[in-house]
This record gives C-alpha cells, structure tokens and sequence, in this order.
C-alpha cells in the first residue's frame, strides 16, 4: 500500500510539472497588441529591404540627392530642385546634378547633365548594410568620373560620390526610389 501511495504521488507530480511546463504564458492584452505590432513592424522592415535589394539588382532606380558637399570640408548645400537626379535603367545613366569644380579655390557650381549609356565597370556588391553600386564614365570630356553608390536597404537612404582626377571628389546624401 505505501509502495503504491509512493507511486501515485509521484505520477501525480510528473503529471503537474508536464502541465506547469506546457502552459502558455498569459499575455494581458496590452503585451498582446505590442507583441503583434512588433511583429507587423518586423515584417514590414524586411518587405521594404527585400524591396530595395530588389531596386539595385535590377539596375533600375532613381537616386533622388538632397544635399551635396565637396570634399573633405566644404560647405553643405541643400538641393531643392527635384529635378535634379541620377536615373538607372538597362545599362544606362540618367544625369542630372549640380557639380562643384575647381581644385583650389574659387570654387564653381555648374550642372551635370547627359544621358550616357556606356557605362564602363558597373559593379554591384552587397554590404552589411545595404549596396554599394560603382560605374564610371568619361561624361563626354577627357576625363573618366567615376559614380559610387551607397545604398542603405533598411532605410532607403544613399550616398553618391562623385571623382574625378581633376577635381575634389564631391558627395550628395539622398534616397533611392523606383524608377517610372
């Protein structure tokens, strides 16, 4: 008899411990909307990254600069033209962007703008955070520049840098977008 109370007892407690195991935690319904909010959030991130990893692989997109700076120090400057963008597509170049030349002082704003399609070294490689997307160009004068992307995927973000042997390299920030 105390053999068997031994044993029942002890059935008893697996059978308590298996259920206290198995149990879902109860969320309140507070903890029940954020853990769906963020797991919305989560899937909406990764969309919009498959999205821009999608954008750059297809070589068709649209770098839409807001501000551009020659380098290493010059001055920021805002650009509010929207007119002013690089557009991508099948292996042509869509240019159209303020430039600053000189290599010493004074320094000069003129516009870039051609349309080229022979586009020497288009390397794509992917980053840890995104792209980075390089060509060059001789823009119908003796010199090559030569157009570097990089390109965020979580956020959209990109920056363009723009050398040339002849002058300081200049750099916009902006966001990529598809092209229409």
């Amino acid at each position: 008899m105390k053999k068997t109370v031994i044993i029942v007892a002890g059935l008893l407690l697996c059978a308590a411990a298996a259920t206290v195991i198995g149990q879902k935690k109860v969320l309140s319904p507070k903890e029940e909307r954020r853990e769906v909010r963020e797991k919305r959030r989560a899937e909406r991130i990764a969309n919009y990254e498959k999205f821009m990893d999608s954008l750059v692989l297809s070589r068709n997109f649209q770098f839409n600069p807001t501000t551009f700076q020659r380098q290493p120090a010059g001055p920021m400057r805002q650009i509010m033209n929207p007119a002013f963008n690089v557009g991508m597509w099948d292996g042509t170049a869509d240019i159209t962007l303020p430039y600053i030349k000189g290599y010493v002082p004074p320094y000069y704003v003129t516009i870039i703008n051609y349309t080229v399609s022979d586009l020497q070294g288009y390397i794509t490689e992917q980053t840890h955070e995104g792209w980075m997307v390089t060509f060059s160009t001789s823009l119908f004068s003796a010199s090559t520049h030569t157009f570097t992307f990089e390109i965020f995927s979580r956020t959209g973000g990109a920056t363009l840098t723009i050398t040339n042997p002849w002058y300081n390299p200049v750099q916009y920030t902006g966001s990529i977008s598809q092209l229409y």
